[in-house]
């Protein structure tokens, strides 16, 4: 999905520039070397992926445009990223390019990040005018421009030697996770069962702090390690073997949570140029939610709302929110994301603005009542619902789903609302997103009468 937005923005990046020429790769890298210097000197028109090479590096640059002075072209040249701002690893990118651009003797007036500016709102259908910022970075990468050649070298040194030896760590998921990980992992003796790394939050942190003194392991961490009161009930799960679970904590945690209870759980899409009025760059837009609704004695009605349409789903989802109960308490899991839906399709929807504005301000959340109160060591250290329900409810696992996470949710919503798509295959994506949805709001609601000791 990531590699289709990427060639979204660029063509929206390029249908901004007017005049602009395309140099394509194909039928070969010679002739877009070759029609790139033709268009450089006659420096008339923009040229996209603007394509050059020195020294064996070759670049393809996004958008190259010219500036006509006295003293002939200056060159504006912008790598254009479907981020929200430019970012640290955009840089060394942009500063090869520059050093390649100005080996082959061109003059640049500037060289720019282009990113989407996440202020941007769709107002009209079609008109993204503004959905781009610049972040101008020459004077910035100069040194770092002006050493690539003594970097090439240096790489070019490496690749004619033999395999390096490279420990891995957390430099190998940063700023993505590395290809080789996999390949450089089988080099290296087997990590512990239970690494310091899986501690929430600072375990990364800890581990390379315990590393140093020799300790890789949770349960060989000595008492004397001073750690948080979370760190240490995790590690003593680890060692014992023992489930950490306070059901009396759990009920008074929750005893002020109303009947009908209401366990919601939603589903969205999130693009990066936006398709709908009022919507901004990577806005969360829900196309579904699930709602169990638990009165006292323990009866459910499960209520539950899908559009894959593909046009604006708000509208309807919103609707169907809007006859949920007028009172009672919801639950939700990390519940600031659902009170952040419930908000803007109140926003966006004003016709349905006071019911949904109640939903948000009756959500509780149900992930600091389970991350105070228990813990199983095969949670691994996370708290996410996935990494709870096997250890609680091992029966309502996703694995026999056909779509298993809030990932899957997302390409199967594209696949259902594309062109293409058949009548028989949307069904199936339709009923395969309604099982994984409800499958999330019953497992709350089993999860908390497990945490709590209520078997109703």
């Amino acid at each position: 999905m990531s590699f289709a937005t990427g060639h979204e923005v660029g063509a929206l990046a390029c249908s901004q520039v007017p005049g602009g020429v395309m140099v394509e790769a194909e039928p070969d890298l010679r002739a877009a070397l070759d029609l790139t210097r033709k268009l450089v000197q006659r420096a008339d028109f923009p040229i996209f992926e603007a394509t050059f090479e020195h020294d064996g590096t070759l670049v393809r640059v996004d958008i190259l445009s010219p500036e006509l002075n006295s003293d002939g072209a200056v060159w504006h040249m912008y790598e254009v990223k479907s981020s929200g701002s430019a970012k640290t690893y955009h840089l060394g990118d942009l500063a090869t390019q520059i050093w390649v651009l100005e080996q082959n003797g061109i003059q640049l007036g500037s060289a720019s990040i282009r990113h989407i500016d996440t202020t941007f709102r769709l107002e009209r259908h079609g008109d993204y005018e503004g959905i781009f910022r610049d972040a101008p970075l020459l004077a910035d990468l100069c040194e770092t421009a002006g050493a690539r050649g003594k970097l090439v070298a240096q790489i070019r040194k490496v690749l004619e030697g033999s395999e390096p030896v490279c420990a891995t760590g957390a430099h190998c998921e940063l700023p993505f996770t590395c290809e080789f990980s996999e390949h450089c992992n089988s080099f290296e003796p087997e990590g512990p069962d239970w690494p310091i790394s899986e501690l929430p939050n600072t375990g990364a942190r800890l581990a390379q702090k315990w590393a140093a003194k020799g300790v890789f392991a949770i349960n060989e961490l000595p008492d004397s390690a001073e750690l948080n009161s979370l760190h240490s009930r995790i590690c003593n799960a680890v060692r014992t073997g023992e489930v950490y679970l306070d059901s009396s904590g759990v009920r008074l945690a929750t005893k002020d949570w109303t009947y009908p209870r209401i366990w919601l759980d939603f589903e969205t899409i999130g693009f990066t140029i936006p398709r709908w009025i009022g919507t901004s760059p990577y806005q969360q837009v829900p196309f579904q939610f699930s709602a169990h609704v638990e009165l006292e004695g323990g009866e459910l009605e499960h209520v539950e709302a899908l559009d894959v349409t593909g046009t604006d789903p708000r509208s309807s989802i919103a609707e169907h929110l809007a006859a949920l109960p007028r009172e009672g308490t919801v639950v939700a899991w990390n519940a600031s994301f659902e009170r952040r839906c419930l908000r803007n399709l109140a926003e966006a929807c004003p016709d349905y603005r006071e019911p949904l504005t109640s939903l948000a301000d009756r959500t509780v959340d149900l992930l600091p009542v389970a991350k105070a109160n228990y813990y199983h060591r095969d949670q691994r250290g996370s708290f996410s619902i996935k990494a709870v329900l096997p250890t609680l409810c091992p029966e309502l696992s996703y694995a026999d789903l056909a779509v298993a996470d809030g990932g899957q949710a997302q390409l199967a919503y594209l696949e259902a609302t594309s062109d293409i798509c058949t009548l028989d295959r949307k069904a199936a994506l339709e009923s395969s997103l309604k099982e994984y949805c409800a499958r999330d709001t019953f497992a709350m609601l089993e999860i908390f009468r497990k945490l709590s000791g209520d078997t109703a």
